[in-house]
């Protein structure tokens, strides 16, 4: 259990790696398409495909470990497990949040989000 504080700054720590999963998700797309369709990319060949998926599974795993739920990974959705008023709550982050200002009780799930 965690703090929102704590949630906050484990987020920022987390930061770089998000950046890289959402940079490496964009590639990675763009690299199957284009190896499905015309058989090369201007991003690579099947090589620079594997090595991509391969960061992006130690990517997941990363920021998926300890203290933080990945709900979500297009977009990314984290879940910080703390609790509010005495009762569980994930604090909630969703791609494209600028910190974490929502979080919902854990038996309602991400429709139950609410102002932090």
């Amino acid at each position: 259990m965690v703090t929102l504080e704590q949630a906050r700054t484990r987020l920022a720590v987390l930061r770089p790696s998000i950046d890289e999963l959402i940079r490496l998700r964009a590639d990675f797309a763009e690299l199957r398409a284009d190896l499905a369709g015309a058989g090369r990319s201007p991003l690579g060949g099947l090589a620079e495909a594997k090595a991509c998926e391969a960061r992006i599974f130690s990517l997941l795993e990363e920021i998926s470990s300890g203290d933080v739920q990945m709900k979500g990974y297009a977009p990314v959705l984290l879940d910080f497990p703390g609790q509010r008023e005495g009762r569980d709550v994930l604090w909630c982050w969703l791609e494209g949040d600028a910190d974490i200002n929502w979080y919902h009780r854990s038996d309602c799930g991400f429709p139950g989000r609410r102002p932090a």
